[in-house]
């Protein structure tokens, strides 16, 4: 996938090939500007390839998929909604959903307040963005990332701006709610402590155009806890992520 077209444009990702299970948590990394998240945008259908195929339960991607949820480094919470009304927004606005919201409302707040609760909003619902830490927005962008239920969730670096004991915490977080709702994830992240903490499976990705250039299973048992990132199997896979990401930017 070229920026600005295959002719002369700038080139991003080029011969990126990587399969993901169903019911499976992906971690994508590498330098900075090597396509990680041009890579997300090609799955979700945001952008179109140049060349060669995706298919995401078996059928090509051609365009925006409703089956995606998406979230980013910062919140985006609009700031006149309610942290609820900010969850249900997906629900409103997306062609699938919104003809249906109204008749199905009730249920669909149950399922908002069921969300927050799991992230540990509960008693939050009515405050407006303003009113809530960074951690917080970022928790209530994860509740509307899921509330229309989607099989696939994409991340793109979603704790980068949070600090240090925020990430952690939510690290536990988004694992808990994988857990219990099964769904697919593939993360961006720099953290390699996060991905080898929540992925069950790392991609490292070259420098631009992205390529994939080593794949690394995580075979640690869950629930994982901020005890064990300090496990020797645990500090190895860090450690090795660490070399071959070395090796991508000495390249």
């Amino acid at each position: 996938m070229t920026y600005g077209g295959a002719g002369n444009g700038t080139p991003a990702v080029a011969e990126a090939s990587l399969k993901i299970d169903r019911g499976e948590f992906v971690a994508m990394v590498g330098p900075s500007g090597c396509g990680k998240s041009s890579i997300l945008k090609i799955v979700s259908g945001l952008m179109p390839i140049d060349s060669g195929a995706a298919r995401v339960d078996g059928q090509a991607v051609n365009g925006p998929l409703t089956m995606v949820g998406m979230a980013f480094q910062n919140a985006t919470l609009l700031p006149w909604r309610t942290t609820l009304e900010n969850v249900l927004l997906p629900l409103e606005v997306s062609k699938t959903h919104r003809r249906s919201f109204r008749r199905k409302k009730a249920a669909h707040i149950a399922a908002a307040h069921d969300l927050l609760k799991i992230v540990g909003l509960e008693g939050y619902e009515g405050h407006a963005p303003h009113e809530l830490s960074g951690g917080m927005q970022q928790r209530a962008s994860l509740c509307r990332a899921l509330i229309h239920a989607p099989d696939l969730l994409l991340l793109d670096e979603p704790f980068a701006a949070l600090d240090a004991f925020t990430r952690e915490e939510l690290w536990g977080v988004l694992q808990e709610l994988w857990m219990r709702k099964k769904f697919t994830v593939v993360l961006v992240t720099h953290d390699l402590r996060e991905a080898v903490y929540l992925a069950d499976r790392v991609y490292v990705v070259s420098k631009r155009p992205g390529r994939i250039v080593y794949e690394r299973p995580i075979a640690l048992p869950r629930p994982r806890t901020l005890e064990s990132t300090f496990d020797g199997n645990f500090v190895d896979l860090v450690h090795g992520l660490r070399d071959h990401i070395g090796e991508v930017r000495a390249a």
